[in-house]
């Protein structure tokens, strides 16, 4: 199997297993979402160490956090990081156990053309006329949902935002994705810790405290964490960029899924019409990209 394919199939998973997380939330809905987020990065934090140490990277971590130490801008914008995720991960799996997956899946779809927008702000990147359509189109289905519902869908806007600034202040930091993370839960860790220490001094903490099962899916919260973000290290070191943005809808497609058919959660005409709008604009500009990077492949080949 050529190396593309490798890629493609990596990222496939990685993409179908961020999908399928409510699945995985849903069975710990009865803890505080807050409690769920502190135990994801505890327990993240010693499974990507434990991955540091089985593939032999220790040398490198060392050396990334030597130069993060030594080079204090960067070191700040990962720690900008981990807080920005942090709350993403939190909005996450907060709208996920109460029921608000079809707006789970709205920020996942905005999200992309919300980066390109930051791009262009932020990295003075250039649009062509199609994206800058498309992302135009998503805009009005978003004005179309919040007439809808009578007010901003602020949990989709919160994580499209969320995700987005955090993609900012990853992309001047070349870091190992399995490292990276090792890194970022690390720079929280202190304050989940902390928060937990309070929480089982005040007798509300649930882990140790429900049952075995419940123990189990907190613990193995990290590792779910971690697999599919190496499986996507993977795909993203074997495909190109645009495939892979094409790739990512696969994860808010199976959120949309879920929400809808698994669990039962209100999805009206105006909705799908928001929606086909959201998915005609991202078509376009997923359409735009690849024939731009076909184009000016066929330049440099030329």
């Amino acid at each position: 199997m050529s190396n593309e394919k490798k890629g493609v199939l990596a990222a496939f998973f990685a993409y179908a297993f961020w999908g399928a997380f409510p699945l995985y939330w849903k069975l710990l809905e009865h803890v505080p979402s807050m409690e769920i987020l502190l135990s994801r990065v505890i327990w993240s934090f010693v499974f990507t160490v434990l991955a540091v140490i089985v593939f032999r990277m220790r040398h490198d971590l060392v050396a990334d956090l030597k130069y993060l130490w030594s080079h204090q801008k960067h070191f700040w914008q990962l720690a900008g990081a981990s807080f920005v995720i942090s709350m993403n991960w939190y909005l996450y799996i907060w709208a996920v156990t109460h029921n608000h997956l079809i707006e789970t899946s709205l920020g996942y779809y905005i999200n992309p053309l919300l980066s390109v927008i930051f791009g262009v702000i932020f990295f003075k990147e250039s649009l062509s006329r199609a994206q800058w359509v498309a992302t135009g189109i998503a805009f009005i289905a978003v004005i179309i949902l919040t007439m809808n519902y009578g007010s901003v869908p602020w949990v989709a806007l919160l994580i499209a935002l969320s995700f987005a600034i955090y993609g900012v202040l990853k992309k001047k930091i070349t870091l190992d994705a399995t490292r990276g993370l090792a890194i970022e839960t690390l720079l929280i860790l202190p304050f989940a810790l902390g928060y937990y220490v309070y929480l089982f001094a005040t007798h509300q903490a649930s882990f140790l405290h429900v049952d075995v099962k419940t123990d189990i899916l907190m613990i193995f919260s990290g590792l779910v964490t971690a697999v599919p973000l190496i499986l996507f290290a993977k795909g993203a070191q074997n495909i190109p960029l645009y495939l892979l943005g094409f790739i990512q809808y696969v994860s808010p497609t199976i959120v949309l899924i879920l929400g809808i058919v698994l669990y039962k959660e209100p999805f009206s005409q105006v909705e799908l019409l928001a929606f086909s709008i959201i998915w005609a604009a991202l078509l376009l500009f997923s359409g735009s990209k690849i024939i731009e990077t076909r184009k000016a492949h066929h330049k440099s080949v030329s």
